[in-house]
């Protein structure tokens, strides 16, 4: 691949997302068919759902992950692909239990899952997603594949739980928001990247390694997807825009502009965050735009693309390397 910027901070050239996936295209087929395989159910219901979401669209971002980590270290095994698709039917049970706990009508541009079937069997399928995953990574036979990933599955339902304290609570702090996004979203980007190392057998230095950069990678992507919904427009996103003031949420843009507007300013966001007000998004807008609060989550956004870059360091240098690194360019570059 082409020589690309080494920092955001410079205005580097738009990442081509495609031109990275191309370097796991076989891998990635061996994997969807994977997946295909084990949604395969005697219960239409579950295929039906399971199905739909799979094949929803979205970038397959933690298999690419675990992938590229497998060939920067020599190669994807086949426990490197079951792997792969243990992390997306992980990731795919969140979607279904959030869409849920968010009351969320469109995922991806489409229908969620739970607009078209319902809450209980979206909560329901997303249980069988975990049942699943959890089945096959035991045929790795690898116990430490077993404890990270079950440790994984913990703090994500940790953060969940945090989320939900933190939703219509205007005091929440920045550090609260990190540790929520740390938890909830960038344990399982850390997972894949993780457990790539530990089935090729590396080092400890390269597992830590590879499990940081993941973790910062993950933490910039949930930034850039918070600050996306007072930026992006509707098509961009895949969601309505203003969905997370509607469901109270208080992410980084919000926190920032509260601390940095005047009391009226502050009282408008704090009010909406308090209602989950929708129609107070424009006027909110406003206040985010005006305090360049986006551009402070970007910039927080970029710091831990930076850390997750130095985090490579670790590894010999290959294409797969560059296309990591590239990764976490796009993450921040990115506006879908």
């Amino acid at each position: 691949m082409a020589s690309q910027p080494q920092s955001s901070t410079n205005i580097p050239a738009p990442i081509d997302f495609d031109s990275i996936k191309k370097l796991t295209t076989t891998e990635a087929k061996a994997v969807d068919q994977l997946i295909i395989n084990e949604l395969s159910s005697d219960v239409v219901l579950i295929n039906q759902m399971g199905h739909y979401i799979v094949g929803s669209g979205g970038k397959r971002l933690r298999p690419m992950l675990l992938l590229l980590s497998a060939k920067a270290l020599g190669g994807a095994s086949d426990n490197h692909l079951l792997l792969a698709a243990v992390i997306e039917f992980i990731h795919t049970a969140t979607l279904l239990h959030d869409d849920v706990v968010d009351d969320s009508d469109l995922r991806r541009g489409k229908e969620s899952a739970n607009a078209v079937w319902g809450n209980a069997a979206s909560i329901l399928v997303g249980d069988y997603l975990y049942s699943s995953a959890f089945e096959m990574m035991v045929r790795t036979g690898n116990m430490r594949v077993m404890e990270i990933l079950s440790k994984t599955t913990t703090a994500i339902a940790e953060g969940e739980v945090l989320q939900l304290l933190n939703c219509n609570n205007p005091e929440t702090t920045e550090q609260k928001y990190l540790e929520v996004i740390a938890r909830k979203t960038a344990i399982l980007f850390s997972a894949a990247t993780k457990l790539a190392a530990v089935i090729a057998g590396a080092s400890t230095e390269i597992e830590q390694g590879l499990a940081q950069y993941g973790q910062h990678l993950g933490i910039a992507f949930q930034l850039i997807d918070d600050a996306l919904d007072y930026k992006a427009s509707k098509d961009e996103l895949g969601k309505n825009l203003g969905d997370d003031l509607a469901e109270g949420k208080p992410t980084l843009p919000l926190i920032y502009a509260i601390q940095n507007s005047s009391e009226s300013e502050a009282k408008t966001i704090i009010d909406a965050i308090k209602n989950g007000d929708r129609d107070a998004f424009n006027e909110v807008y406003a206040i985010v735009q005006s305090t360049k609060a986006i551009d402070y989550t970007e910039r927080r956004a970029d710091e831990e693309a930076q850390k997750a870059i130095s985090a490579l360091s670790v590894l010999p240098d290959s294409e797969y390397k560059q296309a990591l690194t590239l990764l976490a360019l796009f993450s921040v570059q990115r506006n879908y």
